[in-house]
């Protein structure tokens, strides 16, 4: 089968004829029908995250935004069939620990990270295998199609999650939104589906443009502004702010521009640039109560309530995705990503 594969950090990645994956006892290897272009993809093809232990293997089929139909099937899968239709998340947990029985999964004390470690390779492939299937497989609703899938990917559960889930969210409370790319503008779209009020944060005409249309109520372009005294001049501050990019500029904005108790969740990831680490006002932050929130992917026991809003209409997250590619756009993909040229979300659609 064909795969996208890291053969060196930084240069294109490789679309070469790899072996097909067999189904552990309990797992199932499933034909990607779709599979969403993230930019964790090009974090993990830059090289970075050694700085936390989180380096990805040079050899590493990437990609962790996958959507199919089951393929083959272990001996010891309950839950899922042949031909059936799921998701799954990068998250990959057992099932067994305290975490993954307390609804947890995500943050599974044995978890494997699907597109990242060599223990799970990625879905930039014909074919994907998924461990511990009857936990991790999420089986699809009718009318959902494949690339709507994809497109919830790990941006749009990461942030329905953090804002869900993480932080104490209220409808009617202000989220500033800093960084308009995939899971900056799908948390623009799920606060806005909570009922809370949206600032949108970017350097970007055409990011902006489309947080609006995702449901952000202000937005602030960013250059040239003090983007925290903005935001607290025009809207009194926020009561939750979302870091969706991950540099240390974005990161201070946002706790900057809490009001008191105010709650900053960090999602975007850093670059070699911070290398995991950024200064932060904690003085200001302690006399201010204000909550630092971490949060990653969604657990896949959560992502019943998510479907659910998708039925009803409450959320849309066809209205991310911009471009549908090949496999073989993959490396160009990610390379635009490098100078911030991509918008929304981008899908790998696999022909059937």
């Amino acid at each position: 089968m064909k795969a996208a594969v890291l053969k060196a950090y930084g240069e294109p990645l490789a679309i070469e004829e790899v072996s097909e994956p067999d189904p552990a006892e309990h797992g199932v290897v499933v034909e990607t029908e779709a599979c969403g272009i993230c930019r964790s993809d090009w974090h993990a093809w830059q090289g970075h995250g050694e700085w936390a232990d989180d380096q990805v293997p040079v050899g590493q089929i990437l990609g962790h935004e996958p959507a199919g139909r089951v393929a083959a099937v272990g001996e010891r899968v309950e839950s899922v069939r042949e031909s059936d239709r799921i998701a799954v998340p990068f998250n990959l947990g057992r099932g067994h620990c305290g975490y993954c029985r307390n609804g947890h999964g995500n943050v599974c004390e044995n978890g494997i990270a699907l597109g990242f470690e060599e223990a799970a390779p990625g879905a930039f492939a014909e074919r994907v295998h998924v461990p511990y299937a009857d936990y991790n497989a999420v089986h699809l609703p009718d009318g959902v199609s494949p690339v709507e899938m994809a497109g919830l990917g790990c941006r749009f559960v990461t942030a329905y999650h953090a804002l869900a889930h993480r932080a104490d969210l209220t409808p009617g409370d202000w989220v500033a939104v800093h960084g308009c790319g995939g899971v900056g503008l799908s948390a623009v779209h799920v606060a806005d589906a909570l009922g809370a009020n949206v600032v949108a944060v970017d350097v970007d005409d055409a990011k902006l443009d489309r947080a609006r249309e995702l449901g952000a109520d202000e937005t602030i372009d960013a250059r040239g502004e003090d983007v925290p005294a903005t935001i607290r001049t025009r809207v009194g501050g926020a009561h939750v702010s979302v870091d969706a990019l991950g540099i240390a500029e974005t990161c201070r904005n946002s706790v900057d521009c809490l009001r008191r108790q105010g709650q900053h969740v960090q999602l975007g990831l850093t670059t070699d640039e911070e290398r995991g680490e950024v200064s932060l006002p904690t003085d200001a932050m302690t006399m201010r109560e204000i909550t630092f929130i971490g949060s990653r992917g969604m657990p896949p026991s959560r992502y019943g309530e998510l479907l659910r809003m998708l039925e009803r209409g409450a959320l849309s997250p066809e209205k991310l995705v911009t471009k549908t590619v090949s496999l073989a756009d993959v490396p160009a993909r990610l390379a635009a990503m490098s100078e911030f040229e991509t918008t929304g979300i981008e899908v790998v659609e696999f022909s059937s």
